[in-house]
C-alpha cells in the first residue's frame, strides 16, 4: 500500500525525472514528503511563474518534459504564463497542481479552480486524478502526450485527499517515445521538386531537434547548396557564420531576406509552424495558398495544412527527416548555387553594425 504522493514520485522516477521545480504548498504535502526520500532534486522557487518557466527551459534544453509543482488557486494561475509559453513554443512540460479535497469540489472552496476549463486552451492535455491507483497510468500518459507529435505542456490536477489515500497500484513503467519518419514517396517528390527549382529556400524551426540533426541539416545545406534561414527564436539551429546562412526569419526581418522568401519558388519549412512572428504577420507566405511551392515537414499531422496548404506534406520529426534526406543526392550543378553566396552576404551586411554613426555613442566595433 502506497500513498498517492509516493506513487506520483515513483512514476516520475520511472520516467527519468532527475529534478523538479516548485513552490511548496499545503495542497500537495504528500508529494513533498515522498520527495524527501527520492533522488529527484527539488528546486524551490520564489514564485510559480518562475518555477513554470524554469520547467519550460528544462524541456527546451533536454527534449524531456520539465516538471513543475504548484499549489492550488493563485499558485496555478501564477504558473499559467509558463504553460502558455510552453504551448506556443512546442516545449514538453508537465505541471502538477494541488487541488481541493474531493468532498469540497464544486462548492467554490478556498482557492478552488476548475483547471480543465482554465487551462483548456493553453495546454495540450488537462486531467484530474481522482483515483490514486491510476496515477501510474496518468503520469506515463502525460509524458507520452507531452513529447509526441508537436510537444507541449500537460496539466495534472491532484486532489489533496487523493494524494494522502493509500492504495495498491502497479509499478510505473516509462512512456514509449513516438517517432514519425518520412516516407520514400514524399522524399522522392521533394527531391524532384528541388531538382526543378530555381530559387529554393529552407526555413528551420520548431522543436524535436538534437545535435546530430543539426549536423545532418548542415550537411544537407552544403550538399544541395541551399540558403537557410532560422525561424523566430530558433537561431541555434544553424551556424550564423556558415556560408549557407541567410538570416533569421523573425521580428524585424532583413527586407532583402523577406524579398528572397517571397520570390522563392520552393520553400522547405522543417519543424516550424510559421506563425505570426516568423511569417511577418502571415505576409511572407500567403495564407491559405502560398505563391511558393511549400514543403512542410512537421511531427504533428494536425499542423500540416492548418494555416498553409503545402504542396508536399511530410509528417516527420525534424531529426528523422534530416537523417533520411541527408542520404539523397542533389543535381550535378544546382542552378541556384550562386544565390547562396548573395544571401549570406546580405545577412552579413544587415547584421554588422556600422563603423561610425552620429553622436558620441558608437554601436559598431
Amino acid at each position: 500500500m502506497k500513498t498517492g504522493g509516493q506513487l506520483i514520485v515513483e512514476a516520475l522516477e520511472a520516467n527519468g525525472t532527475d529534478r523538479i521545480f516548485c513552490v511548496p504548498g499545503e495542497s500537495y504535502l504528500a508529494v513533498l514528503d515522498a520527495l524527501h526520500d527520492s533522488s529527484i532534486r527539488t528546486i524551490v522557487c520564489r514564485q510559480e511563474g518562475g518555477a513554470a518557466m524554469m520547467a519550460d527551459c528544462q524541456g527546451r534544453l533536454t527534449g524531456k518534459p520539465g516538471i513543475c509543482f504548484v499549489t492550488r488557486g493563485p499558485g496555478a494561475t501564477n504558473a499559467s504564463a509558463g504553460v502558455h509559453i510552453a504551448m506556443q513554443d512546442s516545449v514538453p512540460m508537465i505541471l502538477f497542481i494541488g487541488q481541493v479535497a474531493s468532498h469540497a469540489k464544486e462548492r467554490e472552496a478556498f482557492q478552488e479552480v476548475d483547471y480543465k476549463r482554465f487551462f483548456g486552451d493553453i495546454a495540450k492535455w488537462v486531467v484530474e486524478i481522482d483515483d490514486a491507483a491510476r496515477i501510474p497510468e496518468f503520469v506515463t500518459r502525460a509524458f507520452a502526450v507531452a513529447t509526441s507529435g508537436r510537444p507541449g505542456p500537460v496539466v495534472i490536477s491532484l486532489p489533496e485527499d487523493m494524494l494522502t489515500s493509500e492504495v495498491e497500484a502497479p509499478a510505473a513503467l516509462p512512456h514509449t517515445p513516438v517517432e514519425t519518419r518520412p516516407g520514400e514517396t514524399e522524399l522522392d517528390a521533394l527531391q524532384m521538386l528541388l531538382a526543378n527549382a530555381k530559387h529554393p529556400f529552407v526555413i528551420l524551426g520548431g522543436t524535436r531537434w538534437n545535435e546530430q540533426a543539426v549536423a545532418h541539416m548542415r550537411t544537407i545545406a552544403e550538399t544541395w547548396s541551399l540558403p537557410v534561414g532560422c525561424s523566430f527564436r530558433r537561431q541555434m539551429l544553424f551556424d550564423h557564420l556558415h556560408p549557407n546562412y541567410a538570416g533569421d526569419v523573425g521580428i524585424g526581418i532583413n527586407p532583402k531576406l523577406a524579398e528572397r522568401i517571397k520570390h522563392a519558388d520552393v520553400v522547405l519549412l522543417i519543424g516550424g509552424r510559421l506563425g505570426e512572428m516568423p511569417s511577418s504577420d502571415y505576409t511572407l507566405l500567403k495564407s491559405p495558398y502560398p505563391d511558393q511551392a511549400l514543403v512542410h515537414v512537421h511531427a504533428d499531422a494536425g499542423e500540416l495544412g492548418r494555416v498553409y496548404r503545402p504542396t508536399i506534406a511530410i509528417n516527420a520529426s525534424p531529426a528523422a527527416f534530416v537523417e533520411a534526406f541527408a542520404k539523397r543526392k542533389p543535381p550535378a550543378s544546382p542552378s541556384w548555387a550562386a544565390e547562396v553566396e548573395k544571401a549570406h552576404a546580405a545577412y552579413l551586411e544587415w547584421s554588422t553594425p556600422p563603423q561610425t554613426g552620429p553622436g558620441a555613442v558608437q554601436m559598431g566595433p
